[in-house]
């Protein structure tokens, strides 16, 4: 059926998710703090900044008044980076008039707390204005969902019935969604692979080749899991679609803002220069410093993070950081704590 859903966030994500569901035949809003840019989606039907090649459905309408894109919808969908969502949440909260399915498609954990999002939208939205929280995510580039390339992705909520309808609400011919109960590790995975993406960018721009790619992306999943389980996560969600699935994508495509990151420090680029490059939130590294001090107080070995932590927040060298991850005492390899 038909269904009025709020997406929260025009950027790359935000607005390839908005044409999906409008291409569902669902009525879909959009909400920015930008006036230029939800001008220029009311106007032009385009994005330029964030998916330049893309055209917009002109049924998406894009609005400055997050009172009026919530306005009586069935769905609100939480896009924006992971600094934000705690005040855009409460915003929400005092003007949201009904009880929305609440689902978010964003990654990472919040600085100070360490918590992941989901936590974040239910400490701050009482339960009479939700009737759920949902986590979309996976191995998927805007970019990518924007020109129909197939995608799959995972809709996670431990009210499979919740899930289930955000599976329906979606899913279409080149865009596919499972669904899963295991938040936590839903969670975990899409905010930690950014982290190791980082560093699969960093071995790039040292020029190491494949192998090395392989030995990053293969033990940066190994601490990911270790995390996650600490956390209470299923670890057979480390090697689904939200796992190992993110992972790949994200350590291996130019499209990835992580990877291209990593990319310049290897090169030998200040932290400052490379965001300053970017010109969009590099997720990766805020999560490494959260990441970094949940294992910590967890006692969960990283080594990956902490090298990447080292090189972002201590000023390391990366080939240094490399160097000291590769002589490093000798571990067997199944043995789920090293």
């Amino acid at each position: 059926m038909k269904q009025k859903v709020a997406v929260l966030g025009p950027g790359s994500w935000g607005t390839a998710l908005a044409q999906v569901l409008a291409e569902d035949g669902h009525e879909v809003r959009i909400w920015g703090n930008n006036k230029a840019q939800i001008d220029e989606i009311n106007m032009h039907h385009t994005n330029q900044h964030y998916l330049p090649d893309l055209v917009i459905p002109e049924s998406i309408q894009g609005t400055l008044s997050l009172e009026e894109c919530i306005d009586n919808v069935d769905a609100v969908l939480f896009v924006v980076p992971t600094k934000a969502i705690r005040s855009v949440a409460q915003e929400f909260t005092a003007k949201c008039k009904n009880q929305p399915l609440i689902i978010h498609a964003s990654k990472g954990l919040e600085q100070g707390s360490h918590k992941r999002i989901s936590e974040v939208l239910m400490e701050e939205i009482p339960a009479e204005k939700r009737r759920g929280v949902v986590v979309l995510s996976g191995p998927s580039h805007a970019e990518e969902v924007a020109v129909h390339d197939i995608t799959t992705i995972t809709a996670a909520c431990e009210d499979l019935d919740q899930a289930c309808y955000v599976q329906q609400l979606f899913m279409n011919d080149y865009f596919r969604i499972y669904t899963n109960d295991d938040v936590i590790g839903v969670e975990t995975g899409a905010a930690l692979k950014n982290i190791i993406a980082l560093g699969a960018g960093a071995i790039h721009g040292l020029g190491f080749g494949d192998n090395a790619k392989a030995a990053i992306m293969t033990r940066g999943l190994a601490e990911i899991s270790r995390l996650g389980v600490a956390m209470g996560a299923n670890p057979l969600t480390f090697i689904g679609l939200s796992g190992v699935g993110d992972l790949i994508v994200t350590c291996t495509s130019v499209h990835s803002r992580n990877w291209r990151a990593g990319n310049l420090l290897g090169k030998g680029h200040s932290l400052e220069e490379v965001l300053e490059n970017m010109g969009m939130i590099v997720e990766g590294v805020s999560t490494t410093k959260a990441a970094y001090e949940l294992a910590q107080q967890l006692n969960v070995e990283m080594p990956i993070t902490a090298a990447i932590y080292s090189v972002l927040y201590e000023g390391k060298d990366v080939k240094q950081a490399a160097k000291e991850i590769m002589l490093r005492d000798g571990k067997t390899e199944n043995e789920f704590s090293v």
